[in-house]
């Protein structure tokens, strides 16, 4: 409901310039008006739990703050904010006058298809931009600032209690599934209270976006860019940076697009090293369904007739992804070894969204730990020195700790390795039976023509691996290896289906 009459400056933006067709798009806590080149964002006049736009000063404020905020991420896009005043003579304009009516935010309009969520639903989303995506956010959080105004728990539950106050504003779920839903959500927090302080410490809750779902990413200048942040309140902001990343990947994820999903958080892992956090990812998922289904549910109240049945059922999809989110998997390693160009990588890309809780397991791939280890982007080659059995022992100790951290968490990995040496078979082996989960080893049988071929013909990616490597393990025997063989003489999809049928009778 509206907290005062804003019809004055809705029908003043209308009018603007004497535009002879002005688009406005609605949304639950905004007007946006696209006029020519331009387009002005007006606050609407609500109050809810979880914002106050309730008098004129109060927008004005959340204007100033949402440039301010905004233009780190999205330069060029934010032109400033445009004062809606009345003159003495009782005409309403921009900047001038005595009175203030509302304000606006002036920004550069773009292209509708620029939007990452129009992407989506065109079909026009691709891995190579999530990965530039994921690499972005993981810029962004870097530079975020860190803030400690509490505990890791009690920041999460801040936002439990600000769901739990939208659900009790609408009469689209019942009230003993509303009872159900908060208590799971309260009864997990307890479990992963530990764990969230701990991050808290370290300095893991930033100023972050807060709102970070593909409507909010556009491309400006051929680059993914964060757009229209949470500005009007700092505790939704302020959280667990994989909490904000988590936006993001339960959005792909109700899209239907779990590999997607996958791929953003390991590229993000990739980058930000924290993979001591992966197992929140569903929790904080879960979190992110749950805000959708309030946030739509409270609209359903608001909406007309027509309107009403297709918010609701919105509403309970997202209500239904956030019930099935919060139920942990139980953890599970697969391990793919074989001699390069035996489509490894390619095969855990596609068996990662697969299996374990959303979004999927934790990709442990030698290529990208070397790469790590010396500093570079997965893509940049390294010379030979940091292929000498000294730096690749480092490397195969690194896929041990990382997996043994992330299944001892109780989160589910897939170490992707050569693993061509009996020491480095059996050590992953071990981890699993330290971590107490089961294990499906796998190793990609490939004639040698075909690794060549393979080799000869790949295009950048992280391996560095040329035809003198493949000679080199092709002298090796492997005629001992006892782990499960696969033909690799076929489509990659159809090895991850015999692989995750393997794990199932394993």
């Amino acid at each position: 409901m509206l907290a005062e009459d804003q019809s004055e400056a809705i029908t003043f933006l209308q009018e603007l310039r004497g535009a002879t067709a002005v688009e406005r798009i609605e949304t639950h806590i905004s007007h946006v008006f696209l006029v020519g080149d331009r387009a002005f964002k007006m606050k609407r006049a609500v109050k809810l739990p979880y914002v106050d736009f309730s008098t004129p000063g109060l927008r004005l404020e959340a204007c100033e703050k949402e440039v301010r905020l905004n233009s780190v991420t999205a330069p060029g896009l934010y032109i400033g904010v445009r004062k809606i005043m009345r003159g003495k003579n009782g005409r309403l304009g921009f900047d001038q006058g005595d009175e203030l009516i509302d304000a606006a935010v002036e920004m550069v309009r773009f292209d509708q298809a620029a939007l990452l969520d129009r992407m989506a639903v065109d079909g026009r989303l691709t891995a190579e931009l999530m990965i530039r995506a994921a690499r972005m956010i993981a810029r962004f959080h870097r530079g975020a600032s860190t803030t400690h105004q509490g505990s890791g728990c009690a920041n999460i539950a801040g936002v439990l209690r600000i769901n739990a106050a939208g659900f009790a504003t609408s009469r689209v779920f019942g009230a003993d599934e509303v009872e159900n839903f908060n208590g799971e959500f309260e009864r997990t927090l307890t479990a992963h209270a530990s764990m969230l302080d701990a991050r808290e410490i370290t300095g893991k809750v930033r100023r972050c976006h807060g709102d970070l779902h593909l409507r909010n990413i556009c491309m400006i200048n051929q680059e993914p860019r964060l757009f229209d942040c949470i500005e009007f309140n700092d505790q939704l902001a302020t959280v667990d940076t994989l909490y904000d990343l988590a936006f993001l990947l339960m959005d792909l994820w109700h899209r239907g697009f779990p590999e997607y999903a996958n791929l953003v958080a390991n590229r993000y892992l990739d980058e930000t090293d924290d993979d001591e956090g992966f197992v929140l990812l569903p929790y904080f998922m879960a979190i992110r369904a749950a805000v959708r289904a309030h946030v739509i549910a409270t609209q359903v109240e608001e909406s007309t007739a027509a309107d009403r049945d297709k918010l609701a059922a919105e509403a309970r999809s997202y209500f239904d992804l956030a019930r099935c989110m919060i139920v942990m998997k139980p953890a599970r390693l697969i391990v793919i070894g074989g001699l390069s160009g035996s489509g490894k990588t390619t095969v855990s890309e596609i068996l990662a969204p697969q299996f374990g809780s959303p979004p999927g397991a934790r990709i442990v791939e030698s290529d990208r730990i070397r790469k790590a280890m010396h500093g570079v982007q997965a893509e940049e080659r390294l010379g030979p020195a940091a292929y000498r059995p000294e730096v690749s022992a480092k490397v195969y100790a690194e896929i041990a700790r990382h997996t043994l951290a992330i299944l001892r968490a109780g989160g589910s990995a897939v170490a992707d390795a050569v693993f061509d040496k009996p020491n480095n078979r059996a050590r992953i082996e071990a981890i699993a039976r330290e971590a107490g989960v089961p294990c499906t080893a796998v190793w990609l049988d490939a004639e040698a023509s075909m690794l060549r071929r393979r080799v000869a013909s790949r295009a950048v990616s992280p391996s560095d691996a040329d035809l003198q490597v493949l000679a080199r393990q092709l002298v090796a025997d492997t005629d001992d290896i006892t782990w499960q063989r696969v033909d690799a003489d076929r489509d990659a999809h159809e090895i991850a289906r015999v692989i995750l049928e393997l794990q199932s009778d394993s």
